[in-house]
């Protein structure tokens, strides 16, 4: 949460706040801390200065009385190398590897001179046997980083440092300054200094500031002339000459940078200028607005809170506003649309037992068509088909034996703006009890304490309607509701050794406050059907039953060649089911009128119901279903012993099912439905099934399913749809490293909120979110193949429907700084290119380049950005972008 009054101020607030920062680590406090010789290597990480704490052989100790306490201090000095004590002038030499410990104040360096007259210590490093400076003095202070400088001079009497050359790194950009030195009054005063997004005492390229002169008091920072460096190119045309600015410690409020670039429907544009609020250290807004050429524009409000060990969330308003047509003719119209999400997260500790989560997104179903994703140009934001959101709060009661659970959610099909609202839904229940098992459990147990009882409670209020209509006064009478209670009275024991009996009683109870009586009207073009909506308390309740039998059946296959053993088992059930048939007269539920063809037809009194109601028809039936898993122990040649085995997934799964209802009049035996998965080369592809089979023929006519089995036509069965899917990649790290990095992005954003987790979910699908160059190639592929049987009624015949789509993506390095990224695929149903869509990625070391294009298409653009890799300067950005997006 970071904002500046400008991009000028920001990086000379940055600057000078560190530079504070060190002048402070360079002042030793009265605390103390035990010197550590060998630990000192982990308190610095990365040593910059070359001389890596090493272990010493050598240490001695000097007695020093403070005048004004009169109590002893003891400084301890170490060297790796050697020595040299001027007893005549009472100075102390230390070489290679030397330390010094004063207080709490701790010093490392190749050369450290210690005066004992003057109480001045003087620290740097050495020109090694190839000429180059290494062994920089690094100062160390309790909890704080290192800090590295070219020399320094501190006097330990009076506690003022003067150093030369400071460097040190904040948020991943790094600050140098040639002198900075710290007087009694807590005033540092700074001289040619430097801010830059790069780690070389040259940079290389550099953005950054460049401040001749400076104070830092409490308050505020006086800085003489400064400008701007881009390139290593000063800028002193914008320099000033001089200039205040507050020194803060907490984030701040100010504007936001906007960036440009141009779209082919609607110019120019300025995307992202805004200003930036923060309240206190629990919440900040943010306020941003996309102007374009040609009259569009947007707006958004982003606010983010968090309460820590208890909360955290933000939500997001966003507007867009979009002329279509030629302005002054009848064509011209301007769309408004809006976009709400808003996300919320409570930790499990803040309340036990309690839960509550939000996760809230909605709006006009045209927003992000209009405003191509907020300027963004997002392929997963343009072509979702859906939105939805979801409250809900949960509680635990009982020990754990009760759980109530409440939500409010919304579903919206953004293609026929169809809007499904359920406020609330709720649901309470309680888990499964045996209520004839008594005592502690002790012994054997009979079959009737295996008895168990549940209980569940449902109820909902919902609307089905258009976002036009939503709110419109008339809708809210449009919400119908009810509510169902359900109890499972279930028996599960084993028979005969081998089988598994499981029997169950299923009883469903509904409320409703709404029943429906339908009629025929008589008007001046004949009969027409009525409905009419009755109020009043009306319950309806079913009932059925059901027992089987499940077991196993192990097969085994002889040993073939390198294969050891193959292994199938079959797990074959069956079961049977039984449900009265609940549109007899004397339930009530179901009643006759004619229809205008003149015709006594029967309907449910609770069509339409939230829970629907008891179905007509007995239904005696028989289920079945058959799983099969195969697998195969192979030798493995890699093993010199010969006695290696590894096992192979042959098939992990093929199971079929289906039910004969033996008391149908016709039409007894439903689909045969079948599903299985398996995986080939060592596991690398992964492959899954699915489908059915109907056994009956058709009418040739109509199309329609009749009372004749395919086994009359001379086949077993017709196919009626069948899918099929895989996935394969060609080199196992790259996809490795792919999650690894999706990993510890997680790991290093715990208690994420929605909003994060799908703003994670879009970066570990954006080909340039990461780029590993040490992975020199990658290609993966999918496929998917779905058929289904269509009547063609002009053919009068079975026709096929067939889609077939497969995906490409794939990487490699032209050189150890460029690499290549493509992503796309084809439809083979449409036969046509699926959003292809190629990037360009380089490493600018400090700097980072990407380029990416769509070149064909709805949603053809380019984009082409340049950014510092530190995270303090992540707003900091040249970006230049061209969509031909089409409305």
């Amino acid at each position: 949460m970071r904002a500046f009054t400008s991009l000028f101020g920001m990086l000379i607030l940055v600057f000078v706040n560190v530079l504070f920062a060190t002048a402070q680590e360079a002042r030793p406090t009265r605390d103390t801390i035990p010197l550590r010789d060998s630990s000192l290597v982990d308190t610095l990480g990365i040593d910059t200065a070359q001389n890596n704490f090493k272990e010493v052989t050598g240490r001695d100790t000097v007695v020093m009385k403070d005048s004004e306490s009169d109590l002893e201090t003891v400084v301890t000095i170490v060297a790796n190398d050697s020595s040299v004590n001027e007893v005549s002038r009472n100075i102390l030499h230390l070489y290679g590897g030397a330390k010094v410990k004063y207080q709490d104040f701790e010093l490392a360096a190749d050369y450290i001179r210690l005066d004992r007259n003057t109480n001045v210590l003087f620290a740097s490093g050495i020109n090694d046997h190839n000429g180059k400076y290494a062994g920089r003095p690094v100062v160390i202070m309790p909890g704080e980083g290192p800090i590295a400088v070219d020399s320094l001079f501190y006097n330990y009497k009076t506690q003022i440092p003067k150093t030369f050359g400071v460097m040190t790194e904040v948020d991943g950009a790094f600050v140098q300054a040639r002198v900075v030195r710290r007087n009694i009054y807590e005033e540092m005063s700074l001289f040619d200094g430097l801010y830059s997004t790069c780690n070389l005492p040259e940079p290389h390229t550099h953005f950054g500031i460049k401040i001749s002169k400076g104070l830092v008091v409490k308050n505020q920072i006086i800085a003489g002339p400064s400008y701007l460096v881009v390139q290593n190119i000063p800028m002193k045309f914008v320099a000033i000459p001089f200039g205040f600015f507050p020194k803060q410690d907490k984030p701040a409020s100010g504007m936001l940078f906007p960036s440009f670039g141009e779209d082919a429907t609607r110019g120019f544009a300025m995307r992202d200028l805004g200003w930036y609020l923060t309240f206190n250290d629990y919440w900040d807004t943010e306020f941003r607005t996309n102007i374009y050429s040609r009259g569009a524009f947007e707006a958004s409000m982003r606010t983010q809170y968090i309460v820590n060990y208890k909360f955290n969330g933000g939500f997001n308003l966003r507007y867009g506003s979009t002329p279509t047509g030629i302005e002054g003719t009848e064509s011209y119209n301007r769309a408004q649309d809006f976009n709400v999400t808003w996300n919320h997260t409570q930790r499990q500790e803040a309340n036990p037992g309690t839960s509550f989560s939000a996760s809230v997104n909605f709006g006009t179903s045209s927003y992000f068509r209009n405003t191509a994703a907020n300027g963004t140009n997002d392929f997963r934001q343009l072509t979702q088909n859906n939105m939805s959101s979801n409250i809900s709060y949960g509680r635990v009661f009982a020990d754990g034996k009760v759980n109530f659970t409440s939500t409010m959610s919304h579903r919206q099909d953004i293609a026929t703006g169809r809007l499904d609202l359920e406020l609330p839904t709720f649901s309470l229940n309680v888990s499964t009890f045996n209520p004839f098992k008594f005592g502690d459990g002790q012994g054997r147990q009979r079959w009737y304490e295996r008895i168990t009882v549940g209980y569940s409670l449902q109820g909902t209020n919902k609307l089905t309607t258009t976002d036009s209509l939503l709110f419109r006064k008339e809708t809210l009478n449009d919400f119908t509701n009810g509510m169902q209670h359900t109890i499972p009275i279930a028996l599960s024991l084993q028979v005969l050794k081998y089988f598994q009996f499981n029997t169950a009683v299923n009883y469903t109870e509904r409320w409703y406050l709404q029943s429906i009586r339908n009629y025929r009207e008589n008007d001046q073009l004949g009969f027409r059907d009525m409905r009419d909506t009755i109020q009043g308390f009306r319950r309806a309740y079913d009932y059925s039953m059901s027992s089987g039998l499940s077991t196993k059946v192990y097969g085994q296959y002889p040993k073939i060649g390198k294969i050891e053993a193959i292994r199938h088992v079959v797990t074959p059930s069956v079961n049977l089911n039984y449900r009265p048939d609940f549109g007899d007269p004397r339930y009530g539920f179901y009643r006759d009128y004619i229809n205008p063809q003149g015709q006594a037809a029967r309907y449910s009194i609770f069509d339409g119901a939230i829970f629907g109601g008891p179905a007509a028809g007995r239904s005696m039936g028989i289920g079945f279903s058959v799983d099969n898993n195969i697998e195969a122990k192979v030798r493995s040649d890699k093993d010199t012993t010969g006695s290696g085995i590894r096992k192979v997934k042959i098939l992990q799964g093929l199971t079929f099912s289906g039910n004969y209802n033996v008391a149908a009049d016709s039409l007894k035996l439903s689909m045969i439905s079948f599903s299985g998965r398996t995986s080939l080369f060592n596991e690398k592809i992964n492959l899954n099934f699915n489908g059915a089979f109907d056994p009956y023929t058709y009418d040739r006519v109509t199309g329609t399913r009749i009372n004749r089995f395919m086994l009359r036509e001379g086949s077993l069965a017709r196919l009626t749809n069948f899918g099929l899917s895989f996935d394969y990649s060609f080199n196992p790290d790259a996809s490795r490293s792919r999650n690894n990095n999706i990993d510890s992005l997680k790991n290093n954003m715990p208690g994420m909120t929605q909003e994060q987790a799908d703003a994670l979910a879009r970066v570990s699908r954006d080909p340039n979110a990461f780029v590993d160059f040490n992975i020199p190639w990658n290609l993966s592929g999918s496929f998917s193949f779905n058929y289904a049987s269509v009547f063609n009624r002009e053919e009068q015949r079975m026709g096929s429907n067939i889609t077939s789509t497969v995906q490409l993506h794939g990487d490699f390095n032209v050189t150890p700084k460029w690499k290549v990224q493509f992503n796309g695929g084809y439809d083979f149903g449409q036969m046509q290119v699926v959003i292809p869509q190629f990037s360009i990625y380089r490493d600018l070391h400090c700097w980072e380049m990407s380029f990416s294009w769509v070149p064909i298409g709805q949603f053809q653009s380019y984009n082409v950005t340049i950014r510092a890799k530190a995270a303090i300067l992540q707003d900091l950005k040249l970006m230049k972008r061209q969509s031909h997006y089409i409305f």
